[in-house]
């Protein structure tokens, strides 16, 4: 049985206001996919890599990622994340496949420990989340923008990928949303806890494992970058 990394490079970018999606933004002369595809391609326990594609953009998505002896498909991305996420698993079927992580193309610093400490929860839980604790009082309001709720901040974490499963698990949380015409899901996750199909376990995720989305987080990565000595 295999485990599978799961790549979303689907996204516009729009936010990053870029001549081409955020995916394909250049750092030290290599795209945020690159180093997202490298994470995975060199952790010893990942055996293959699926990219999901932005299908304006497959040809490129191709040339960039094929170059890497783990990526086995480039699937076209749907019209939202979850639609992509299910192509994503759904080219999986038939491959023997255990585990996969899922991950954001445009998350590109994700470390070996944090794939490493995915892998080993998935041999105790059949859902794995990855997060870090907030450092803001979070709030919640109501329609009119008062304040309803102050939950206790020890309680709460900001999610970051990749997200993990057992593949029967996710597969079955895909299927039931597709039955149920449920798109809102913003990641993988949520569905799993929707259809209450197993306890999602956390592990602990990294400050430098952001998410590129708008055009400040572009300095943060390159001081990333620059002190990690990543090339």
């Amino acid at each position: 049985m295999k485990t599978y990394a799961i790549i979303l490079a689907s996204g516009s970018g729009t936010r990053m206001e870029l001549d081409v999606p955020k995916q394909f933004y250049k750092i030290n002369n290599k795209t945020l996919l690159e180093y997202s595809i490298e994470a995975f391609e060199n952790h010893e326990k990942i055996n293959a890599i699926v990219v999901v594609a932005n299908p304006e953009y497959i040809e490129l998505t191709k040339q960039i990622s094929f170059k890497y002896s783990k990526v086995k498909a480039i699937v076209k991305g749907g019209s939202s994340r979850q639609k992509s996420s299910y192509n994503g698993i759904m080219a999986l079927a038939g491959k023997h496949v255990f585990d996969v992580l899922i991950h954001d193309a445009v998350r590109p610093f994700v470390s070996k420990d944090i794939i490493t400490r995915c892998i080993d929860a998935l041999k105790t839980y059949s859902a794995v989340n990855v997060a870090v604790p907030v450092s803001d009082t979070i709030i919640q309001v109501d329609d009119d923008n008062i304040i309803k709720f102050v939950p206790q901040r020890k309680m709460l974490k900001r999610c970051q990928t990749p997200q993990c499963f057992r593949y029967s698990v996710i597969k079955e949380a895909h299927e039931l949303a597709n039955n149920e015409n449920y798109n809102e899901a913003t990641d993988d996750c949520s569905l799993v806890l929707r259809y209450d199909l197993t306890p999602v376990y956390v592990t602990e995720g990294s400050e430098n494992n952001i998410k590129i989305t708008y055009p400040s987080d572009i300095k943060f990565a390159e001081k990333i970058i620059l002190k990690s000595n990543i090339v």
